[in-house]
Protein backbone atom coordinates (compact mmCIF):
# COMPACT_ATOMS: atom_id res chain seq x y z
CA UNK A 1 0.00 0.00 0.00
CA UNK A 2 1.06 3.17 -0.93
CA UNK A 3 2.62 5.62 1.83
CA UNK A 4 0.46 8.53 2.72
CA UNK A 5 0.33 12.09 1.04
CA UNK A 6 -1.85 14.16 2.79
CA UNK A 7 -1.65 17.88 2.17
CA UNK A 8 -2.34 20.15 4.69
CA UNK A 9 -5.13 22.80 4.73
CA UNK A 10 -2.59 25.51 4.19
CA UNK A 11 -0.77 23.95 1.47
CA UNK A 12 -4.22 22.61 -0.34
CA UNK A 13 -4.87 26.37 -0.73
CA UNK A 14 -1.82 27.60 -1.88
CA UNK A 15 -2.24 24.68 -4.58
CA UNK A 16 -5.57 26.12 -5.46
CA UNK A 17 -4.29 29.78 -5.14
CA UNK A 18 -1.91 28.67 -7.93
CA UNK A 19 -3.06 26.70 -10.23
CA UNK A 20 -6.42 24.49 -9.82
CA UNK A 21 -7.55 24.72 -12.88
CA UNK A 22 -4.68 24.17 -14.94
CA UNK A 23 -4.02 21.26 -12.88
CA UNK A 24 -7.29 19.72 -14.42
CA UNK A 25 -6.99 20.41 -17.51
CA UNK A 26 -9.41 21.62 -20.10
CA UNK A 27 -8.88 25.51 -19.21
CA UNK A 28 -10.37 28.30 -20.94
CA UNK A 29 -10.96 31.72 -20.94
CA UNK A 30 -14.04 31.32 -18.19
CA UNK A 31 -11.59 29.14 -16.58
CA UNK A 32 -9.10 31.46 -16.72
CA UNK A 33 -11.08 34.34 -15.44
CA UNK A 34 -12.10 32.27 -12.37
CA UNK A 35 -8.77 31.64 -11.74
CA UNK A 36 -8.11 34.85 -10.72
CA UNK A 37 -10.46 35.01 -8.49
CA UNK A 38 -8.53 32.26 -6.12
CA UNK A 39 -6.38 35.60 -5.42
CA UNK A 40 -9.27 37.47 -3.91
CA UNK A 41 -11.33 39.10 -6.89
CA UNK A 42 -14.71 37.15 -6.50
CA UNK A 43 -17.59 39.37 -8.12
CA UNK A 44 -17.34 39.44 -11.77
CA UNK A 45 -15.87 35.60 -12.60
CA UNK A 46 -17.29 33.69 -9.78
CA UNK A 47 -20.52 34.91 -11.06
CA UNK A 48 -20.11 33.82 -14.38
CA UNK A 49 -18.83 30.43 -13.62
CA UNK A 50 -21.88 30.02 -11.32
CA UNK A 51 -24.17 31.20 -14.10
CA UNK A 52 -22.94 28.49 -16.53
CA UNK A 53 -25.17 25.87 -17.40
CA UNK A 54 -22.88 25.24 -20.78
CA UNK A 55 -23.15 21.39 -21.25
CA UNK A 56 -19.84 19.42 -19.68
CA UNK A 57 -19.66 15.79 -18.67
CA UNK A 58 -18.36 14.76 -15.75
CA UNK A 59 -16.64 10.74 -15.28
CA UNK A 60 -17.97 9.51 -12.26
CA UNK A 61 -17.43 6.07 -10.33
CA UNK A 62 -19.62 4.78 -7.94
CA UNK A 63 -18.49 1.99 -5.43
CA UNK A 64 -22.48 0.86 -5.46
CA UNK A 65 -23.81 -1.05 -7.54
CA UNK A 66 -26.89 0.86 -9.93
CA UNK A 67 -28.29 -1.53 -12.43
CA UNK A 68 -30.82 0.56 -13.43
CA UNK A 69 -29.26 3.23 -14.19
CA UNK A 70 -30.32 5.18 -17.72
CA UNK A 71 -27.21 7.60 -18.10
CA UNK A 72 -29.01 10.42 -16.96
CA UNK A 73 -31.74 9.92 -19.55
CA UNK A 74 -34.52 9.41 -16.99
CA UNK A 75 -36.60 12.40 -15.83
CA UNK A 76 -34.98 13.83 -12.41
CA UNK A 77 -31.73 12.91 -14.52
CA UNK A 78 -32.78 15.46 -17.36
CA UNK A 79 -34.13 17.70 -15.00
CA UNK A 80 -30.14 17.89 -13.19
CA UNK A 81 -28.68 18.24 -16.47
CA UNK A 82 -31.02 21.13 -17.70
CA UNK A 83 -30.57 23.00 -14.81
CA UNK A 84 -26.52 22.81 -14.15
CA UNK A 85 -25.53 21.71 -17.81
CA UNK A 86 -24.29 18.49 -16.56
CA UNK A 87 -24.49 15.00 -17.21
CA UNK A 88 -22.26 12.09 -15.46
CA UNK A 89 -20.99 9.26 -17.09
CA UNK A 90 -21.11 6.86 -14.85
CA UNK A 91 -19.13 3.71 -13.98
CA UNK A 92 -20.83 1.63 -10.72
CA UNK A 93 -18.97 -1.26 -8.90
CA UNK A 94 -19.61 -4.57 -10.16
CA UNK A 95 -18.18 -7.52 -7.73
CA UNK A 96 -15.59 -6.03 -4.73
CA UNK A 97 -15.85 -2.10 -4.71
CA UNK A 98 -12.46 -2.59 -2.93
CA UNK A 99 -10.74 -4.23 -5.30
CA UNK A 100 -11.61 -1.73 -8.17
CA UNK A 101 -10.91 1.68 -5.52
CA UNK A 102 -7.64 0.09 -4.77
CA UNK A 103 -6.70 0.01 -8.83
CA UNK A 104 -7.89 3.46 -9.19
CA UNK A 105 -5.84 4.90 -6.70
CA UNK A 106 -3.00 2.80 -7.60
CA UNK A 107 -3.28 3.74 -11.69
CA UNK A 108 -2.98 7.38 -11.48
CA UNK A 109 -5.91 8.19 -13.57
CA UNK A 110 -8.31 9.51 -11.95
CA UNK A 111 -12.29 9.96 -12.76
CA UNK A 112 -13.34 13.89 -12.27
CA UNK A 113 -15.70 12.39 -9.41
CA UNK A 114 -15.56 9.53 -7.07
CA UNK A 115 -18.04 8.21 -4.64
CA UNK A 116 -15.63 6.76 -2.04
CA UNK A 117 -17.17 4.45 0.85
CA UNK A 118 -14.81 2.76 3.57
CA UNK A 119 -12.00 3.27 0.59
CA UNK A 120 -11.66 7.10 0.91
CA UNK A 121 -7.96 6.48 2.75
CA UNK A 122 -6.64 4.55 -0.43
CA UNK A 123 -7.20 7.52 -2.79
CA UNK A 124 -6.40 10.40 -0.17
CA UNK A 125 -2.80 8.08 0.22
CA UNK A 126 -2.94 8.14 -3.36
CA UNK A 127 -3.12 12.30 -3.56
CA UNK A 128 -5.96 11.30 -5.87
CA UNK A 129 -8.55 13.99 -3.75
CA UNK A 130 -8.74 17.46 -3.84
CA UNK A 131 -9.74 19.27 -0.58
CA UNK A 132 -12.99 20.59 -1.16
CA UNK A 133 -12.75 23.15 1.52
CA UNK A 134 -12.05 26.08 -0.55
CA UNK A 135 -14.55 25.13 -2.89
CA UNK A 136 -17.19 24.70 -0.90
CA UNK A 137 -16.14 28.16 0.79
CA UNK A 138 -16.22 29.81 -2.52
CA UNK A 139 -19.07 28.24 -4.55
CA UNK A 140 -21.20 25.96 -2.14
CA UNK A 141 -23.59 28.05 -0.24
CA UNK A 142 -26.43 25.14 -0.34
CA UNK A 143 -23.74 22.25 1.15
CA UNK A 144 -22.75 25.10 3.52
CA UNK A 145 -26.54 25.96 4.58
CA UNK A 146 -27.24 22.19 4.98
CA UNK A 147 -24.48 21.09 7.26
CA UNK A 148 -24.42 24.20 9.30
CA UNK A 149 -22.38 23.98 12.34
CA UNK A 150 -21.55 20.02 11.54
CA UNK A 151 -19.45 20.93 8.65
CA UNK A 152 -15.97 20.55 11.44
CA UNK A 153 -17.46 16.59 10.60
CA UNK A 154 -16.41 17.00 7.06
CA UNK A 155 -13.23 17.13 8.04
CA UNK A 156 -10.62 13.60 7.20
CA UNK A 157 -8.50 13.58 10.07
CA UNK A 158 -6.89 15.32 13.48
CA UNK A 159 -3.84 15.50 11.42
CA UNK A 160 -5.45 16.52 8.05
CA UNK A 161 -8.57 18.15 8.25
CA UNK A 162 -9.14 18.89 4.80
CA UNK A 163 -12.59 18.06 3.40
CA UNK A 164 -12.04 15.09 1.09
CA UNK A 165 -15.30 14.36 0.49
CA UNK A 166 -19.14 15.72 0.31
CA UNK A 167 -20.99 13.03 2.84
CA UNK A 168 -23.65 12.06 0.99
CA UNK A 169 -24.46 8.39 3.31
CA UNK A 170 -26.22 10.24 6.13
CA UNK A 171 -29.05 12.35 5.96
CA UNK A 172 -28.56 15.53 7.74
CA UNK A 173 -31.24 15.60 10.93
CA UNK A 174 -32.10 12.36 9.56
CA UNK A 175 -35.06 10.54 12.43
CA UNK A 176 -35.98 6.87 11.76
CA UNK A 177 -39.05 6.05 10.94
CA UNK A 178 -38.18 2.94 8.42
CA UNK A 179 -37.19 -0.48 9.28
CA UNK A 180 -35.77 -2.02 6.45
CA UNK A 181 -33.79 -4.47 8.38
CA UNK A 182 -34.57 -6.92 11.62
CA UNK A 183 -35.31 -10.32 11.16
CA UNK A 184 -37.86 -11.35 8.27
CA UNK A 185 -40.97 -13.42 8.00
CA UNK A 186 -43.28 -13.71 5.62
CA UNK A 187 -46.96 -12.37 6.54
CA UNK A 188 -48.41 -16.17 5.91
CA UNK A 189 -46.72 -17.54 8.12
CA UNK A 190 -47.45 -15.05 11.23
CA UNK A 191 -51.09 -15.24 9.67
CA UNK A 192 -50.94 -18.79 10.20
CA UNK A 193 -49.41 -19.11 13.68
CA UNK A 194 -52.17 -16.49 15.22
CA UNK A 195 -49.62 -13.76 15.26
CA UNK A 196 -47.37 -14.73 18.38
CA UNK A 197 -44.97 -12.33 20.31
CA UNK A 198 -41.29 -12.26 17.89
CA UNK A 199 -39.21 -10.88 20.16
CA UNK A 200 -36.27 -14.16 20.63
CA UNK A 201 -34.62 -15.82 17.99
CA UNK A 202 -36.62 -19.15 19.69
CA UNK A 203 -39.69 -17.37 18.59
CA UNK A 204 -39.15 -16.39 15.58
CA UNK A 205 -37.80 -19.93 14.97
CA UNK A 206 -40.79 -21.25 15.79
CA UNK A 207 -42.95 -19.38 13.57
CA UNK A 208 -40.79 -21.06 10.79
CA UNK A 209 -40.90 -24.58 12.27
CA UNK A 210 -44.90 -24.76 12.56
CA UNK A 211 -45.52 -23.55 9.06
CA UNK A 212 -42.91 -25.95 7.79
CA UNK A 213 -44.87 -28.81 9.26
CA UNK A 214 -47.80 -28.18 8.00
CA UNK A 215 -46.23 -26.88 4.40
CA UNK A 216 -43.20 -28.47 3.29
CA UNK A 217 -43.57 -27.69 -0.20
CA UNK A 218 -45.68 -25.18 -2.36
CA UNK A 219 -48.56 -25.73 -5.09
CA UNK A 220 -46.22 -27.31 -7.06
CA UNK A 221 -44.43 -29.46 -4.66
CA UNK A 222 -41.07 -27.65 -4.68
CA UNK A 223 -39.66 -27.82 -1.19
CA UNK A 224 -40.40 -24.11 1.23
CA UNK A 225 -37.11 -23.11 2.69
CA UNK A 226 -36.97 -21.91 6.13
CA UNK A 227 -34.59 -19.06 6.07
CA UNK A 228 -31.97 -18.19 3.47
CA UNK A 229 -28.96 -16.44 4.20
CA UNK A 230 -26.70 -14.18 1.57
CA UNK A 231 -23.36 -14.60 2.07
CA UNK A 232 -22.09 -14.09 -1.26
CA UNK A 233 -18.96 -11.73 -0.67
CA UNK A 234 -19.53 -8.60 0.73
CA UNK A 235 -23.27 -9.50 1.81
CA UNK A 236 -21.58 -12.01 4.49
CA UNK A 237 -21.55 -8.99 6.28
CA UNK A 238 -25.25 -8.19 6.28
CA UNK A 239 -26.64 -11.46 6.17
CA UNK A 240 -24.63 -13.51 8.03
CA UNK A 241 -22.40 -11.66 10.42
CA UNK A 242 -23.72 -8.60 11.48
CA UNK A 243 -26.68 -9.77 13.04
CA UNK A 244 -24.47 -11.21 15.71
CA UNK A 245 -24.18 -7.82 17.29
CA UNK A 246 -27.32 -6.99 16.39
CA UNK A 247 -29.23 -9.85 18.42
CA UNK A 248 -26.37 -9.11 21.20
CA UNK A 249 -27.48 -5.49 22.03
CA UNK A 250 -24.86 -3.48 19.74
CA UNK A 251 -25.35 -1.15 17.53
CA UNK A 252 -24.31 -0.85 13.63
CA UNK A 253 -20.33 -0.36 13.53
CA UNK A 254 -19.07 -3.12 11.59
CA UNK A 255 -16.52 -5.33 12.99
CA UNK A 256 -16.33 -3.72 15.87
CA UNK A 257 -18.19 -3.21 19.02
CA UNK A 258 -17.23 0.27 20.63
CA UNK A 259 -17.22 0.43 24.51
CA UNK A 260 -19.28 4.01 25.24
CA UNK A 261 -17.63 4.03 28.54
CA UNK A 262 -14.35 4.02 27.40
CA UNK A 263 -14.37 4.51 23.29
CA UNK A 264 -12.36 1.25 23.32
CA UNK A 265 -13.06 -0.97 20.21
CA UNK A 266 -13.60 -4.88 20.31
CA UNK A 267 -13.84 -7.55 17.62
CA UNK A 268 -17.34 -7.81 18.35
CA UNK A 269 -16.81 -11.26 17.09
CA UNK A 270 -15.01 -11.88 20.67
CA UNK A 271 -17.82 -10.01 23.02
CA UNK A 272 -20.54 -11.67 24.85
CA UNK A 273 -23.64 -13.67 23.79
CA UNK A 274 -22.32 -13.65 19.80
CA UNK A 275 -21.19 -17.71 20.39
CA UNK A 276 -24.79 -18.62 21.22
CA UNK A 277 -26.17 -16.60 18.09
CA UNK A 278 -24.04 -18.73 15.76
CA UNK A 279 -25.09 -21.82 17.77
CA UNK A 280 -28.44 -20.90 16.55
CA UNK A 281 -27.64 -20.92 12.96
CA UNK A 282 -25.88 -24.30 13.44
CA UNK A 283 -29.11 -25.87 15.21
CA UNK A 284 -30.78 -24.05 12.44
CA UNK A 285 -28.83 -25.65 9.92
CA UNK A 286 -28.75 -29.61 11.36
CA UNK A 287 -32.49 -29.46 11.92
CA UNK A 288 -33.12 -28.24 8.40
CA UNK A 289 -34.74 -24.94 8.76
CA UNK A 290 -31.29 -22.92 7.31
CA UNK A 291 -30.83 -23.76 4.07
CA UNK A 292 -28.32 -25.97 3.20
CA UNK A 293 -27.02 -23.91 0.40
CA UNK A 294 -26.55 -20.46 2.11
CA UNK A 295 -22.60 -20.36 1.70
CA UNK A 296 -22.54 -21.60 -1.67
CA UNK A 297 -24.90 -20.17 -3.37
CA UNK A 298 -24.79 -16.43 -5.46
CA UNK A 299 -27.19 -13.12 -5.17
CA UNK A 300 -28.86 -14.03 -8.10
CA UNK A 301 -29.79 -17.60 -7.19
CA UNK A 302 -30.45 -15.98 -3.57
CA UNK A 303 -32.75 -13.52 -4.61
CA UNK A 304 -34.68 -16.27 -7.49
CA UNK A 305 -35.49 -18.50 -4.53
CA UNK A 306 -37.02 -15.39 -2.56
CA UNK A 307 -39.64 -14.22 -5.62
CA UNK A 308 -40.42 -18.13 -5.50
CA UNK A 309 -42.17 -17.06 -2.88
CA UNK A 310 -40.54 -20.81 -1.29
CA UNK A 311 -38.49 -18.85 1.59
CA UNK A 312 -40.53 -18.26 4.61
CA UNK A 313 -37.54 -16.38 6.82
CA UNK A 314 -34.67 -13.79 5.99
CA UNK A 315 -32.46 -11.74 8.12
CA UNK A 316 -31.41 -9.40 6.09
CA UNK A 317 -31.58 -5.61 4.51
CA UNK A 318 -34.75 -4.93 2.55
CA UNK A 319 -32.66 -3.09 -0.07
CA UNK A 320 -30.61 -6.25 -0.40
CA UNK A 321 -33.54 -8.85 -0.87
CA UNK A 322 -35.74 -6.10 -2.46
CA UNK A 323 -35.76 -7.02 -6.37
CA UNK A 324 -37.00 -10.44 -5.51
CA UNK A 325 -39.90 -9.63 -3.11
CA UNK A 326 -40.79 -6.86 -5.80
CA UNK A 327 -41.30 -10.26 -8.43
CA UNK A 328 -43.63 -11.43 -5.66
CA UNK A 329 -45.37 -8.26 -5.86
CA UNK A 330 -45.69 -8.23 -9.60
CA UNK A 331 -47.39 -11.32 -9.53
CA UNK A 332 -49.74 -10.87 -6.45
CA UNK A 333 -48.29 -12.85 -4.22
CA UNK A 334 -48.49 -10.14 -1.27
CA UNK A 335 -48.69 -12.61 1.23
CA UNK A 336 -45.46 -13.87 0.72
CA UNK A 337 -43.89 -10.87 1.58
CA UNK A 338 -41.71 -9.89 4.49
CA UNK A 339 -42.64 -7.63 8.08
CA UNK A 340 -39.78 -6.82 10.15
CA UNK A 341 -39.14 -8.13 13.44
CA UNK A 342 -37.10 -6.92 16.64
CA UNK A 343 -35.08 -10.19 17.21
CA UNK A 344 -32.60 -10.53 19.97
CA UNK A 345 -31.02 -13.66 21.07
CA UNK A 346 -33.02 -13.80 24.48
CA UNK A 347 -34.74 -11.36 26.50
CA UNK A 348 -31.75 -10.58 27.90
CA UNK A 349 -30.58 -7.82 25.37
CA UNK A 350 -32.31 -4.53 24.07
CA UNK A 351 -32.57 -3.42 20.28
CA UNK A 352 -30.52 -1.30 19.99
CA UNK A 353 -30.06 -0.91 15.82
CA UNK A 354 -31.84 2.15 15.34
CA UNK A 355 -29.71 4.06 18.01
CA UNK A 356 -28.20 7.68 15.98
CA UNK A 357 -24.81 8.22 14.93
CA UNK A 358 -26.12 11.75 15.15
CA UNK A 359 -24.71 13.24 11.43
CA UNK A 360 -22.48 10.59 10.28
CA UNK A 361 -19.63 12.17 8.03
CA UNK A 362 -16.61 10.20 5.88
CA UNK A 363 -18.56 8.51 3.31
CA UNK A 364 -19.31 10.76 -0.18
CA UNK A 365 -18.49 12.24 -3.16
CA UNK A 366 -15.12 13.79 -3.98
CA UNK A 367 -13.42 15.41 -6.41
CA UNK A 368 -10.41 14.54 -8.14
CA UNK A 369 -7.05 15.97 -8.56
CA UNK A 370 -7.98 14.72 -12.63
CA UNK A 371 -11.16 16.71 -12.53
CA UNK A 372 -11.29 18.60 -15.94
CA UNK A 373 -13.22 21.73 -14.12
CA UNK A 374 -13.66 21.77 -10.02
CA UNK A 375 -15.76 24.89 -9.95
CA UNK A 376 -18.52 23.09 -12.14
CA UNK A 377 -17.95 19.97 -10.41
CA UNK A 378 -18.33 21.55 -6.80
CA UNK A 379 -21.17 23.70 -8.10
CA UNK A 380 -22.98 20.24 -9.51
CA UNK A 381 -22.28 19.19 -5.85
CA UNK A 382 -24.10 22.12 -4.35
CA UNK A 383 -27.22 21.79 -6.61
CA UNK A 384 -27.64 18.36 -5.90
CA UNK A 385 -27.79 19.68 -1.83
CA UNK A 386 -30.38 22.44 -3.01
CA UNK A 387 -33.87 22.18 -1.93
CA UNK A 388 -35.22 22.03 -5.36
CA UNK A 389 -32.66 19.37 -6.41
CA UNK A 390 -33.76 17.57 -3.40
CA UNK A 391 -37.19 17.54 -4.22
CA UNK A 392 -36.73 16.03 -7.13
CA UNK A 393 -34.72 13.16 -6.48
CA UNK A 394 -36.99 11.98 -3.26
CA UNK A 395 -40.34 13.16 -5.25
CA UNK A 396 -39.74 13.42 -8.94
CA UNK A 397 -41.49 16.11 -11.55
CA UNK A 398 -44.49 17.69 -10.23
CA UNK A 399 -47.23 17.05 -12.16
CA UNK A 400 -46.13 13.12 -13.03
CA UNK A 401 -44.95 11.98 -9.80
CA UNK A 402 -46.52 13.93 -7.23
CA UNK A 403 -49.23 16.59 -7.27
CA UNK A 404 -49.76 19.26 -4.73
CA UNK A 405 -52.47 19.42 -3.22
CA UNK A 406 -53.06 22.21 -0.61
CA UNK A 407 -50.19 23.15 -0.25
CA UNK A 408 -49.23 19.37 0.43
CA UNK A 409 -46.81 17.27 -1.73
CA UNK A 410 -49.42 14.38 -2.78
CA UNK A 411 -48.39 10.82 -4.68
CA UNK A 412 -51.03 9.82 -6.56
CA UNK A 413 -52.91 6.30 -6.35
CA UNK A 414 -51.48 5.50 -9.60
CA UNK A 415 -48.35 5.98 -9.15
CA UNK A 416 -48.15 5.00 -6.15
CA UNK A 417 -49.42 1.61 -7.50
CA UNK A 418 -46.47 1.50 -9.60
CA UNK A 419 -44.13 2.03 -7.04
CA UNK A 420 -45.32 -1.16 -5.12
CA UNK A 421 -46.10 -3.36 -7.87
CA UNK A 422 -43.35 -2.44 -10.94
CA UNK A 423 -40.87 -0.29 -9.06
CA UNK A 424 -37.70 -1.62 -10.86
CA UNK A 425 -39.76 0.05 -14.55
CA UNK A 426 -40.70 2.56 -12.52
CA UNK A 427 -37.31 3.86 -11.11
CA UNK A 428 -35.71 3.28 -14.60
CA UNK A 429 -38.35 5.48 -16.13
CA UNK A 430 -38.11 8.35 -13.54
CA UNK A 431 -34.79 8.21 -11.70
CA UNK A 432 -36.22 9.32 -8.52
CA UNK A 433 -33.60 8.06 -5.47
CA UNK A 434 -31.00 7.64 -8.19
CA UNK A 435 -29.06 10.59 -6.76
CA UNK A 436 -29.62 10.37 -3.46
CA UNK A 437 -25.46 8.88 -2.76
CA UNK A 438 -24.22 11.69 -5.43
CA UNK A 439 -25.56 14.68 -3.28
CA UNK A 440 -25.84 16.06 0.14
CA UNK A 441 -29.14 15.70 1.44
CA UNK A 442 -31.38 16.25 4.60
CA UNK A 443 -32.75 13.02 6.03
CA UNK A 444 -36.14 11.81 6.95
CA UNK A 445 -38.55 13.62 8.87
CA UNK A 446 -36.57 17.35 7.99
CA UNK A 447 -38.94 19.64 6.38
CA UNK A 448 -38.37 22.18 3.57
CA UNK A 449 -39.49 25.80 3.04
CA UNK A 450 -43.17 25.13 2.12
CA UNK A 451 -43.39 22.61 5.32
CA UNK A 452 -43.44 19.46 3.18
CA UNK A 453 -40.98 16.32 4.56
CA UNK A 454 -38.05 16.14 1.80
CA UNK A 455 -38.56 12.74 1.52
CA UNK A 456 -41.13 9.87 1.43
CA UNK A 457 -39.90 8.49 4.87
CA UNK A 458 -42.43 9.68 7.11
CA UNK A 459 -45.16 8.06 8.69
CA UNK A 460 -48.05 9.04 6.47
CA UNK A 461 -46.60 8.69 2.98
CA UNK A 462 -44.81 5.29 4.52
CA UNK A 463 -48.26 3.62 5.49
CA UNK A 464 -49.56 4.58 2.18
CA UNK A 465 -46.99 2.21 0.37
CA UNK A 466 -47.88 -0.62 2.74
CA UNK A 467 -49.72 -3.14 0.87
CA UNK A 468 -53.18 -4.55 2.59
CA UNK A 469 -51.41 -7.46 3.99
CA UNK A 470 -47.94 -5.05 5.69
CA UNK A 471 -51.20 -3.50 7.30
CA UNK A 472 -53.56 -6.55 8.69
CA UNK A 473 -49.77 -7.88 10.08
CA UNK A 474 -49.12 -3.80 11.63
CA UNK A 475 -52.89 -4.47 13.22
CA UNK A 476 -52.09 -7.38 14.84
CA UNK A 477 -49.50 -6.19 16.39
CA UNK A 478 -51.25 -2.86 17.32
CA UNK A 479 -48.49 -1.18 15.29
CA UNK A 480 -48.93 1.32 11.99
CA UNK A 481 -45.00 0.91 11.08
CA UNK A 482 -42.86 -1.49 11.33
CA UNK A 483 -40.61 0.65 12.85
CA UNK A 484 -43.00 0.77 16.13
CA UNK A 485 -41.70 -3.03 16.41
CA UNK A 486 -38.38 -1.55 17.29
CA UNK A 487 -37.37 0.85 20.21
CA UNK A 488 -37.04 4.20 19.13
CA UNK A 489 -33.85 6.20 18.80
CA UNK A 490 -35.01 8.54 21.47
CA UNK A 491 -34.16 5.92 24.03
CA UNK A 492 -30.38 5.80 23.30
CA UNK A 493 -27.95 8.17 23.75
CA UNK A 494 -26.08 9.38 20.65
CA UNK A 495 -22.96 7.95 19.57
CA UNK A 496 -20.27 9.90 20.22
CA UNK A 497 -18.05 8.47 17.68
CA UNK A 498 -20.67 8.41 15.05
CA UNK A 499 -20.22 4.94 13.07
CA UNK A 500 -16.95 3.05 13.59
CA UNK A 501 -17.55 1.82 9.93
CA UNK A 502 -17.12 4.80 8.20
CA UNK A 503 -13.65 5.55 10.79
CA UNK A 504 -11.14 6.47 7.93
CA UNK A 505 -7.89 4.81 8.87
CA UNK A 506 -4.67 4.87 6.53
CA UNK A 507 -4.49 2.20 3.60
CA UNK A 508 -0.71 2.10 5.23
CA UNK A 509 -1.94 1.18 8.61
CA UNK A 510 -1.38 -2.26 10.26
CA UNK A 511 -4.93 -1.94 11.20
CA UNK A 512 -5.94 -2.58 8.00
CA UNK A 513 -3.40 -5.17 7.01
CA UNK A 514 -4.66 -7.69 10.58
CA UNK A 515 -8.84 -6.46 9.89
CA UNK A 516 -7.96 -7.96 6.50
CA UNK A 517 -6.62 -11.07 8.22
CA UNK A 518 -9.53 -11.14 10.69
CA UNK A 519 -11.47 -11.13 7.69
CA UNK A 520 -10.08 -13.96 6.08
CA UNK A 521 -10.43 -15.96 9.42
CA UNK A 522 -13.84 -15.40 10.53
CA UNK A 523 -15.30 -15.32 6.61
CA UNK A 524 -13.28 -18.96 6.80
CA UNK A 525 -14.77 -20.51 10.08
CA UNK A 526 -17.72 -19.30 10.77
CA UNK A 527 -19.63 -21.04 7.67
CA UNK A 528 -17.78 -23.98 8.94
CA UNK A 529 -19.38 -23.58 12.68
CA UNK A 530 -22.66 -22.85 11.31
CA UNK A 531 -22.22 -26.35 9.23
CA UNK A 532 -20.77 -28.43 11.87
CA UNK A 533 -22.23 -31.28 13.25
CA UNK A 534 -24.19 -29.92 17.05
CA UNK A 535 -21.41 -31.86 18.98
CA UNK A 536 -18.09 -30.21 17.12
CA UNK A 537 -19.44 -26.52 17.45
CA UNK A 538 -17.64 -25.96 20.70
CA UNK A 539 -14.42 -27.29 19.56
CA UNK A 540 -14.51 -25.27 16.21
CA UNK A 541 -15.73 -22.02 17.61
CA UNK A 542 -12.21 -22.31 20.62
CA UNK A 543 -10.31 -22.66 17.40
CA UNK A 544 -12.07 -19.94 15.92
CA UNK A 545 -11.13 -17.67 18.75
CA UNK A 546 -7.75 -19.00 19.42
CA UNK A 547 -6.82 -18.54 15.87
CA UNK A 548 -7.45 -14.37 16.01
CA UNK A 549 -5.37 -14.14 18.84
CA UNK A 550 -2.66 -15.72 17.08
CA UNK A 551 -3.43 -13.83 14.41
CA UNK A 552 -3.10 -10.11 15.93
CA UNK A 553 -6.32 -9.58 17.30
CA UNK A 554 -5.92 -7.97 19.84
CA UNK A 555 -3.24 -5.70 18.39
CA UNK A 556 -5.46 -4.56 15.84
CA UNK A 557 -8.64 -3.97 18.41
CA UNK A 558 -5.91 -1.06 20.17
CA UNK A 559 -5.08 0.33 17.37
CA UNK A 560 -8.59 0.99 16.18
CA UNK A 561 -9.19 2.55 19.66
CA UNK A 562 -6.58 5.20 18.79
CA UNK A 563 -8.59 6.34 15.61
CA UNK A 564 -12.26 5.79 17.63
CA UNK A 565 -10.87 7.95 20.09
CA UNK A 566 -9.10 10.64 17.72
CA UNK A 567 -12.67 10.56 15.90
CA UNK A 568 -14.68 11.16 19.47
CA UNK A 569 -11.89 14.03 19.63
CA UNK A 570 -12.55 16.00 15.83
CA UNK A 571 -16.34 15.42 15.91
CA UNK A 572 -16.74 16.55 19.59
CA UNK A 573 -14.16 19.30 20.69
Amino acid sequence: MSSMKRMTGLGVTLTLAVGLLAGCGGSNDDDKGAQTTETGDTSSADQTKTDDKSPITFSFFAEDANPNWQGMKDQVGQAITEATGVTLNAEFAVGDPSQKVALIATSGDYPDLISAKGDLSKLVDAGAMLDLTDLIDKYAPNIKKLFGDQMKRLRYSNDDQSIYVIPTYSGMDNKSFVAGGGFELQHRAVKEAGYPSIKTLQDYENVIKAYLEKHPTDEAGNKNIGVTLNADDWKMYISVTNPAAETTGKSGDGEYYIDPATNEAHYHFRTEGEKEYFQWLNHMYNTGLLDKETFTQKSDQYLAKIASGRVIGLIDADWDYSDGEKSLKSAGKYDQTYGHYSVMVSDKYKDNRFQSTGFTAGWGVGITKDCKDPIRAIQFLDYLASEQAQVLNNWGIEGKQYNMQDGKRVVPADVQQRIVNDNTAFSKETGIGFYTNIGAHYGDGVKDSTGNYYTKNFPEQIIDSYTDEDKETLKAYNATTWMDLFPNEDQFPIKAWGAAWNIAVPSDDEVNILANKMKDITWKWIPQAVMAKPEEFDAIWDKYQKTLVDAGVEKMEKGFTRYVQDRVKLWNE
